[in-house]
């Protein structure tokens, strides 16, 4: 029986190396706060940051003044 073929990953685009540079400084950043003050500390923080990203509270983000 022939095995079907398996279609090449699409290219990696800048946007996408831009997305995996950012997860890996969060991942970087959730190691130093789980290191320094524990696992609760560095999920309550990601937690309240998500919280605050979604009620539009973050300094600086685009269309904020």
């Amino acid at each position: 029986m022939k095995q079907p073929e398996t279609a090449a990953p699409p290219a990696e685009t800048g946007e996408d190396a831009s997305k995996d540079q950012f997860f890996a400084r969060v991942a970087e950043l959730s190691e130093e706060m789980i290191l320094a003050h524990g696992k609760d500390f560095a999920m309550g923080t990601l937690v309240l940051a998500a919280r605050w990203i979604a009620a539009d509270r973050i300094k600086g983000a685009p269309g904020r003044h």
